[in-house]
């Protein structure tokens, strides 16, 4: 009997696994790619409300870097989203009910929680904070603010001193804006991101100018 052909014996073994297992590991390891890029990179967040008028309209979506204070330090000026301070829903959350919830959220079963709040950064630690006559004043110095909307009047608010490991956020939209002026400082630690592109709508498809 002749040896086998080289050709023969040089072609790769059929894999033995079913098409279903095969399909189950595939899923497994998209998904995990995507809890990954969501949890440490980056996640797309949608906007409801029209408290950031008119650097951000209601119903954009905009992609919020992980990765901005993980290797730097939040600025004056920066918008980023933060839990809102009356969200209690994953307080009492388990390590399991954890991992379900950024799998779903990741492959867009769920999004993420709307109570999360999207404000520019007026204030850093230290810093203080006075609204006079309609005008901001950090550390006594008026602050041009040419992004806001000029839809009315703000309150007299402060001098307030911004809390260590804080930062005082706002809207550009301030009349109707849910802020720092409510509720306070937020602690850096409930920061999830710093907003750095808008990929809805497409015709506005770019990056979040922060600095007009």
């Amino acid at each position: 009997m002749s040896p086998p052909s080289s050709a023969a014996s040089s072609a790769k073994p059929k894999s033995n696994r079913p098409f279903w297992l095969e399909l189950a590991i595939l899923v497994l390891v998209a998904v995990s790619i995507a809890v990954v890029i969501k949890t440490f990179l980056v996640q797309p967040f949608y906007i409801p409300s029209d408290s950031m008028v008119p650097t951000i309209l209601p119903n954009d979506r905009v992609m919020v870097s992980k990765l901005s204070y993980r290797f730097g330090e939040p600025q004056r000026g920066d918008l980023v989203v933060f839990v809102s301070p009356f969200n209690q829903e994953f307080d009492d959350e388990t390590f399991f009910e954890s991992v379900f919830r950024h799998v779903v959220e990741s492959v867009g079963i769920r999004t993420a929680s709307a109570d999360d709040l999207i404000k520019r950064i007026i204030g850093l630690p230290g810093d203080e904070i006075h609204i006079r006559e309609g005008k901001l004043f950090v550390n006594g110095a008026e602050v041009p603010e040419p992004y806001l909307l000029e839809s009315g009047r703000l309150n007299d608010f402060g001098p307030v001193i911004v809390a260590p490991d804080s930062v005082f956020v706002m809207g550009d939209n301030r009349v109707i804006s849910y802020d720092s002026t409510r509720f306070g400082a937020i602690p850096m630690d409930h920061i999830l991101g710093e907003a750095v592109l808008r990929i809805w709508p497409v015709d506005r498809f770019g990056a979040v100018d922060v600095r007009k």
